[in-house]
């Protein structure tokens, strides 16, 4: 099993919307960069764990745990004129852009990242270094187990 980060801005999907969500599951709709979305394709499989993190918003951090529920398959918001997520280029036959699904495990508090940047442990941990912009990264055991020690404050 591996683990990963996964960010999402509260207002377009919050870890609240996920606990709503039926059977606490969705996919993780929208990515548009390909490192994350090979990640998705060719990495993520069913069972890996993830930081839910909240990005882009006052403030950002760790709010919880999803497990990865099913193997990356088309993203349905690129075939969507109406989604701001469209790209007119996607074709069902040859789709450009894919999603794994996530479940809730837990809820946790909220981690911030300045928390998280203080923490022993998490120096080389992909969301503290300067300019990764990517919206799924992975994450080491060890960092896992820091960041999971953490959340349970």
């Amino acid at each position: 099993m591996r683990h990963w980060l996964m960010k999402s801005e509260p207002d377009e999907f919050s870890i609240d919307d996920l606990a709503r969500a039926p059977r606490r599951t969705t996919a993780w709709f929208g990515v548009r960069n390909y490192q994350a979305r090979n990640y998705m394709r060719d990495d993520m499989k069913v069972g890996d764990q993830a930081l839910f993190y909240h990005s882009s918003c006052p403030e950002p951090g760790v709010a919880g745990i999803v497990r990865v529920s099913a193997p990356a398959h088309p993203d349905e918001t690129q075939f969507d004129p109406g989604s701001g997520y469209y790209d007119p280029r996607a074709t069902r036959a040859a789709p450009r852009w894919l999603n794994v699904d996530v479940t809730l495990v837990a809820k946790t508090r909220l981690v911030p990242l300045a928390e998280l940047r203080a923490a022993k442990g998490l120096q080389d941990m992909v969301i503290l270094k300067r300019g990764n912009r990517l919206s799924i990264t992975p994450v080491t055991e060890g960092e896992w187990k820091a960041v999971i020690r953490l959340a349970r404050g």
